[in-house]
């Protein structure tokens, strides 16, 4: 496998772990996949400083 695939192969990696830990912090799992795609370890770092989002008011 040649570099550039390793990093795609990395990059997508990465964006799966964001939206698994952006779900364990009550947030969208889907809407931080999608952001990870873009701004990739940055978001990781986003989503670790930022606090969990509460339940749901209803």
């Amino acid at each position: 496998m040649n570099d550039q695939a390793q990093f795609f192969v990395g990059w997508g990696t990465l964006s799966l772990i964001n939206a698994g830990l952006a779900q364990s912090k009550n947030r969208s799992g889907l809407l931080w996949w999608i952001i990870s795609l873009l701004l990739g370890p940055l978001a990781t770092f986003l989503i670790v400083v930022l606090d969990r989002v509460g339940p749901p008011a209803g």
